[in-house]
Order: C-alpha cells, then sequence, then structure tokens
C-alpha cells in the first residue's frame, strides 16, 4: 500500500506502470494474475501460489537473461521463455 498527495494517484501510478512495463513479460503476467486472486481470497491461500509461479520463473530463459543484464549493466533483450 501507498498514500500518495490529493491528487496524485495517477502521476504514481503512470511511474508504477512505467516499472512494470520493464520487467520481463512473464514476470508481470504472473504478478498480475496474483493480484487478481489477492483481491478475492485470503493472503494465506495464495502463498503455494506464489511460490509455485516463482519456481517456475525461475527456470526460464527470461530469468537469465535479467540477471545477465543487471551483472553487465545493460537492459534485457525478453524473450518470453
Amino acid at each position: 500500500e501507498e498514500l500518495v498527495p490529493a491528487g496524485g494517484a495517477k502521476a504514481r501510478a503512470m511511474e508504477l506502470a512505467m516499472l512494470a512495463e520493464k520487467q520481463g513479460p512473464l514476470s508481470v503476467t504472473a504478478c498480475k494474475k496474483l493480484i487478481q486472486g489477492a483481491r478475492s481470497a485470503p493472503l494465506d491461500s495464495l502463498l503455494e501460489p506464489e511460490r509455485e509461479a516463482f519456481v517456475k520463473l525461475f527456470g526460464t530463459q527470461d530469468q537469465r537473461e535479467g540477471v545477465n543484464a543487471f551483472l553487465h549493466k545493460r537492459k534485457p533483450h525478453w524473450k518470453n521463455a
């Protein structure tokens, strides 16, 4: 949760969207599914799906690309794989 000054919600939402668009598409999709699930389910019921998503994503080419891009101080080239 985050509070912003009155009238600042749209600008902050755009800042967060710009950060999200730089992330791997597979990760963003997984996060969106988990966030949607959190709207109607108790937190502890989503811990297992979160772990499963983490394990699944950790073995992807995009995960390796993200780490390599970070280590080499370059932008990642996502492959959605």
